[in-house]
């Protein structure tokens, strides 16, 4: 599979050059990072293979920066360039289920997890970068007066953000703290104080 793995394993390493190579936005690195933290706690939550679920956070997003139209782009080139590399039909397939506009049910917990965290790790991170304390001491009642707030971040999908809760089965503040809490370990890389 690759150079560094066994077969039937799956290597971090290889999957982050991979992301380096064709991610060359700090901001996008950052948010592939953070999905890839909060798809590893759902993994140790939900009963999930963490390296899995982490590496499909890590990769989800690959090909935004390069073919960033939903009509005929992402995440379509990054699914061939997975397959190509022998990543896991799994895998791919939660890529696929991202993205609303491409019509795949989210039948997986690891799928369903993706679409949860995904554009929430996108808000977290944009309340975070501009609280003086970054996310320490960031909390799901603060995020969710942001989410009141339509110009703030408003790239962020609102509807994404409580749909993704909603389709895990969750309440809401209880998922954004969890993924608040999933992100507090990798902050310095997150380019943000913790």
């Amino acid at each position: 599979m690759h150079a560094d793995s066994t077969p039937g394993q799956l290597s971090r390493d290889a999957a982050l050059s991979l992301l380096e190579q064709w991610v060359q936005s700090d901001s996008l690195r950052r948010h592939c990072l953070a999905v890839e933290a909060a798809m590893r706690a759902q993994a140790r939550k939900r009963g999930g293979e963490e390296q899995l679920w982490g590496l499909c956070g890590l990769l989800h997003d690959l090909d935004y920066e390069r073919y960033p139209d939903p009509a005929t782009g992402h995440p379509r080139m990054a699914m061939v360039e997975l397959e190509r590399l022998g990543y896991p039909p799994e895998l791919i397939r939660c890529v696929a289920s991202h993205a609303d506009y491409l019509g795949v049910a989210r039948e997986s917990e690891m799928e369903r997890a993706l679409a949860a965290v995904d554009e929430l790790c996108g808000f977290i991170l944009a309340c975070a970068y501009v609280r003086p304390s970054g996310i320490h001491g960031l909390t799901a009642k603060s995020v969710r007066k942001k989410l009141k707030q339509p110009s703030f971040a408003r790239g962020v999908n609102r509807e994404d953000v409580i749909d993704g809760a909603a389709e895990l089965g969750v309440d809401l503040d209880e998922h954004i703290a969890f993924v608040i809490e999933a992100l507090r370990p990798i902050a310095a890389e997150l380019g943000l104080r913790s």
